[in-house]
């Protein structure tokens, strides 16, 4: 049986208040879903912001005014930001996002920074610079190769292997296939990456699941997925946490809080 830490990711870039009445957008929100979260076993908390409108943000006081507001009701809790494009930031924002910031932890999509390979180097180097930890986002196999290859020519230092891995996709809406995991977790492995894996639709919880056996941590929240496995909705993000921490107790997996 393995051991597993499990992150939230409570929002997201795309979905909104009519997808789902709960889903967190203010800081405020985000705090109150923070401190539910961290109650039920979530030891980290992904995290997106919006604008006045509701839409996806890189806004860095934005981010400062939602990072308090969560390190205040989740005291203790990881806050890791995203540079998500979500079609809507160049790398050029991107870049300028974690210099404004320079946050503890961010995630980073290969793919997205790879469309302006002078941007990728710099934003990996300002990472190293102010110890910002990165997570590399894989979307797939052609992700994993980019990776590899920045690996080679130095564009991301060596140190810097934790990675989440990506099972399904949000548009058009593509369910995450457990079956799936194997040869990316292999590919994952040869790299030697410190991997979570999320999951859309109601199979994230069957695909998370697959991965804490197969040796990895999780993230799990109304970013991926609002239902139950039976396709009912999910009370909160503080609900699926708890599902997910209870099936994996159950077959035998020990959470760990920290």
């Amino acid at each position: 049986m393995a051991e597993f830490k499990v992150t939230v990711a409570p929002n997201g870039a795309r979905r909104q208040k009519r997808d789902h009445s709960e889903l967190p957008v203010t800081p405020q929100e985000l705090a109150v879903t923070a401190q539910r979260c961290q109650a039920e076993g979530a030891s980290g908390l992904h995290l997106h912001v919006r604008d006045a409108a509701g839409q996806h943000s890189l806004d860095a006081g934005r981010y400062r005014a939602a990072m308090a507001a969560v390190a205040e009701a989740a005291p203790g809790m990881a806050i890791q930001i995203t540079t998500e494009s979500a079609g809507i930031y160049e790398p050029e924002a991107q870049l300028a996002c974690l210099k404004a910031l320079h946050p503890a932890a961010a995630s980073i999509a290969v793919r997205e920074l790879a469309r302006d390979p002078n941007i990728a180097a710099r934003a990996y180097a300002l990472c190293a610079e102010v110890g910002t930890e990165v997570q590399h986002i894989l979307y797939g196999p052609s992700c994993i190769a980019q990776l590899a290859s920045w690996y080679d020519t130095g564009v991301v230092p060596g140190a810097a292997r934790d990675a989440i891995l990506v099972l399904g996709k949000y548009v058009p809406p593509v369910a995450g296939d457990p079956d799936r995991l194997v040869p990316l977790v292999k590919e994952a492995r040869a790299l030697d990456l410190s991997w979570s894996l999320c999951a859309f639709g109601r199979t994230e919880q069957a695909c998370l699941l697959e991965a804490i056996k197969a040796g990895g941590n999780v993230r799990i929240g109304f970013e991926n997925n609002t239902e139950t496995p039976e396709g009912l909705p999910l009370a909160d993000n503080a609900a699926s946490v708890a599902a997910l921490v209870k099936a994996a107790t159950k077959a035998g997996h020990s959470l760990q809080r920290d």
